[in-house]
Formats: C-alpha cells, structure tokens, sequence
C-alpha cells in the first residue's frame, strides 16, 4: 500500500542534547553523547516512504530542518516531558511552513499523557500511544484515524481516544534499522564516552520484567514482559551489521535489560564469537559467573550497570530487586574476567539523606568500577516515583531542565534539598574520578591509542567545565519562542 512521504525527526534543542537512546534524554549530559534514534528509526523501516532526521546528532538548527522537510505530508516528533515545549515550537515552525502537513508526536510522555499534551500544543494533529511503530505505519497509510489503535487526535474540535494498542508480540516480524541507520544516519556522528567510536547501538528486544520505580519506559511504553527477537535473528542480524558498517568499532545491545534471558543472551554471544564481533550491553548487577565467562569469551567488552545506589533500604525503596552483597560478588567477577563496568548511579531517590549520599560515594569508589555516571532523580509523568513524588509534594516538574539545557533537581525532600542533591552529584564525580587507579586507566588507554588521546582530551575539557558549573547560554538551535506552548499539565 501506498504511503504519505513521512518524516521522522528527532528535533533541534540544546546544544549538546541527546536526541537518542530511545527517549529524548532530560538534558545535555557532562560530556557530549548521542544514541541512536532507534524508537523513530523502527516505524521508518516499516515505511518506504520515509526519513529520519537526527537534528541534534547532525547539528541542525531550526532553519536547516525546516528546509529538509519541504515536500513531506506527515511528521512524527519524538518528544519527552523536560523537552516538550521545544519540541512544540519546532512543530509550530514546520506547520507554519506547510499548513497542509500532518503532525504527530511520540514518546513516553504524549503515551501517558495524550490528552494533556493535545491541549498544550493545538499544532499537534495526533498523539501516538503505547508502542506506535504499526500505528504510524496506518496513519501512513492514509487510514481513518478512527480505526486506528493506539492513537489520540482531534476531530471537529474534540479530542478523541481510540483503545489501547497490543503490545507486539512476535519482534521477528519488525523489519531491521540497518537500512534506515545507513541511509539517513552518520554513524560517525554518535558516541558514547564509554563505548568504542564509532558504535552503533540497536535493540534485540523491548520490555523489562523488573519493576524499578524511576524507570520511564517498561511502565510508560515497553512493559514489564521482555518481549525478544530470535536468538538466530539477531545472529543473523549482526552479520549483515558487521558488513555494512566496517567502521563500527563497536556494537550495543540497547534492550532495557539484555541479561533479563539469560540463556537467550548467551546463544547470541556465542555467535557474535564466531563473527568476531566486539560487542556490549545493559546488564543488572546479578549476572551469574559462567554466564559472564560465556559472554566474555564471545566478545564482550563492557556491560552497563545500574547500581543506582549503595543504600540497600534505597534500593529497596525503588523496588530494585537487587542486594548490594550480590552487587559487589558481580563487580568482582566482571573484574577477575576482564569485563569493563559502566557503573550509573542516581542522587534523590526516595530515602535520600546527605548521609546515603555519601555512602554511594563510598561504595562506588570501592566497587573500583571503570566509569559512572550520576544523574539527579527524575520523576517522569507515568512512574510510580512520579506518583510518590506529587502525592508527597517532592516534586517541582517546571525545573526539570534549566534554560541552558543542564538537569536540575526537580526532586526534594524536607530534609534534603534540591541544591544538597545537586551538589552531591559534583561531589560524586569529584571523589570517584580524582582517585589515582581511574587517572592511570585513562592514561595507560591514552598512551596506547592516538585517537583515544584525542578523545578523551575533548571529553575531559568538556567534564571539567560540568565540574566547574559552568552555565553556557542555550544555543540557537533551540526553536525560537515568538509562538509560545502552553504549560503540560500533570495528570
């Protein structure tokens, strides 16, 4: 059948705002990073007719994203709660420049709040819920948006919401990225600090069977079902990743939790190992040995661990399901086997004390763990974090995300208060990385690789003026403001 020539766009913001990672991240991070746009790439592959446009990957302004989409019917925005407004304007820019071209939104935050987000933004046409790939492909398709499952839009001046859409079921039947990766996207232009560069980055699957409070999108969009392609299909996958990307140096496993499926997971690894290829993941801090042996053998480089916090009660708080102790034996097997930890941690969690804080601190430097990141808590609309944070009156949604694109402490407690959490986080970073094992590592992998060098230099200026609290005026990227979006309003 045929289709509307359908644009697909992360949009401007921020200079330095991470656009990928399947969700717009909260804000630009401390040292420069993108992920892969794979949430818009997916409905693109199921679309012929399309295009992806990366703008903050690509470093587009408003006025070159505007001039890219003359000619196309449909667009579909990926947005989050911290970038909303701004996305909204850019969509006002677009609709501006073509009245007649129909516009979507998709994301965690239109999924939980549809009706909400069509009042903010009257420019929008619809609001894709739940998992929409199908859903843009019917609206696509020229279909009546009454048939259409999953999806929010306006008629005659209302605002109407068709059921739910099902979760998809078999992922085999989802065509591959690949193609779409390589003819609309610089992989080049994407890195990660930890990860080797160029990566590329995709997803074997969707869902996480854990039920962490915070996390946004196992209770917003993916669920709590860990819902996989075939163990061949993804083999079978990465052998054509291999040959039409030479250059990745590195491939990631995006999937919420890829050790969720164990055995799964260790069927893919031994064949990555017979293709030779290098290869990492977002793993829990509770992978058995064997298992981890396995997946070193077979070529994996890091694993991606959220320790969250050192605080046992906290983690408890959040519903983690994971014990320190138990933490602490896997950091030592991943380092007796050679595994690099890419440890993340989070400051605000409920149960927060200056006191924990430190105790995270403590713990993290003793984990001895390659590299962290630290984030200030965020409670998105959808959560159960959110829902404790607006019954408790935590929780300030409007500072999300200061006017230069930084994160702030949208959490805070009696006792502890938002400029504590942020401070904690300087702190945090301060005492891990100025330790002298961290120094060495860093300069034993500098000395050994020109381009390394070159990198970690650019990232290391870069984190410094983070550490510094440097506040750099937003860039011009940001959609101009002479059409203001109204507020979100909270469900």
């Amino acid at each position: 059948m045929a289709t509307m020539r359908t644009l697909f766009l992360n949009p401007p913001s921020y200079e330095g705002f991470d656009g990928g990672a399947g969700a717009r991240y909260q804000a630009r991070r401390e040292i420069r990073s993108f992920w892969y746009p794979t949430w818009l790439a997916q409905p693109a592959a199921l679309n012929a007719n399309s295009k992806v446009i990366d703008a903050p990957a690509d470093d587009l302004d408003v006025e070159e994203v505007l001039r890219r989409a003359r000619g196309f019917e449909l667009c579909v925005l990926h947005t989050s709660t911290p970038s909303f407004d701004n996305d909204v304007r850019v969509a006002q820019a677009l609709k501006k420049q073509n009245p007649d071209m129909r516009i979507g939104f998709v994301g965690a935050h239109v999924a939980v709040l549809p009706e909400e987000s069509l009042k903010a933004a009257p420019v929008l046409d619809f609001v894709a819920r739940e998992e929409f790939d199908y859903t843009l492909l019917e609206i696509a398709e020229g279909r009546p948006y009454e048939t259409i499952s999953g999806l929010s839009y306006r008629k005659n001046g209302d605002i109407l919401h068709n059921p739910d859409r099902m979760l998809i079921a078999d992922m085999d039947a989802l065509p591959s990225v690949l193609d779409v990766y390589k003819r609309d996207l610089t992989v080049e232009n994407y890195y990660i600090g930890y990860l080797k560069h160029p990566y590329l980055s995709i997803y074997t699957g969707r869902g996480c069977p854990a039920r962490c409070s915070f996390c946004l999108w196992p209770q917003t969009v993916g669920g709590h079902v860990y819902r996989t392609k075939s163990a061949a299909k993804v083999i079978a996958e990465m052998s054509r990743a291999k040959e039409m990307f030479p250059q990745v140096k590195e491939f990631f496993f995006d999937d919420d939790t890829f050790t969720a499926d164990l055995p799964r997971a260790a069927e893919i690894a031994k064949g990555l190992g017979k293709l030779g290829i290098t290869w990492s993941c977002n793993s829990r801090a509770n992978v058995p040995y064997e298992y981890l042996k396995t997946f070193k053998e077979n070529g994996l480089r890091l694993l991606l661990v959220g320790y969250e916090s050192g605080n046992q009660q906290i983690l408890n708080n959040i519903k983690k399901g994971v014990r320190v102790d138990i933490a602490k034996e896997f950091t030592k097997n991943c380092r007796k086997l050679g595994i690099i930890i890419h440890g993340t941690f989070i400051l605000g969690l409920p149960g927060e004390t200056p006191e924990t804080i430190e105790e995270s601190i403590k713990y993290a430097c003793k984990l001895n763990i390659d590299t962290i990141q630290v984030s200030l808590a965020a409670a998105y609309p959808g959560t159960e974090l959110y829902r404790q944070a607006m019954t408790n009156k935590w929780y300030d949604e409007k500072t999300l995300v200061r006017n230069d694109g930084t994160q702030a402490s949208a959490i805070q407690y009696p006792h502890l208060p938002s400029a504590a959490i942020e401070a904690g986080v300087k702190r945090f970073y301060s005492k891990f990385y100025a330790r002298p094992t961290p120094i060495f590592r860093m300069l034993v992998s500098m000395a050994k690789d020109p381009v390394e060098r070159r990198r970690r230099l650019r990232e290391g200026k870069e984190f410094l003026d983070y550490l510094r609290g440097r506040q750099k005026c937003a860039d011009v990227r940001v959609a101009p403001r002479n059409e203001p979006a109204k507020e979100t309003i909270p469900a």
